[in-house]
């Protein structure tokens, strides 16, 4: 729990789930997210070893993230949390 659980940490993994996304992207999928918030959580789960960061030498700059073999374990827990948020509240 100490390496996804925080507020965002869980919806940046969720949305990588599918494959790599440049930052500008990711952080469009996360509505409420700082700047400063998104650059906090991806640098936390990039030092934990569940994502990587690639940087393309372009101008403008392009950032890419994608989750490691590591973060890629995480994909039954996230779509069950995903799917358990989804559940009727009326049961």
């Amino acid at each position: 729990m100490d390496l996804i659980g925080t507020k965002w940490k869980p919806l940046v993994l969720f949305h990588l789930l599918d494959g790599a996304l440049r930052s500008g992207i990711l952080q469009k999928h996360i509505p409420g997210i700082s700047n400063k918030m998104f650059t906090q959580t991806v640098r936390e789960l990039e030092k934990e070893g569940l994502i990587s960061r690639k940087v393309y030498p372009v101008v403008p700059p392009k950032v890419e993230y994608k989750l490691t073999s590591r973060g890629e374990s995480l994909e039954k827990i996230l779509k069950d949390l995903d799917a358990w948020g989804k559940i009727d509240s009326t049961i």
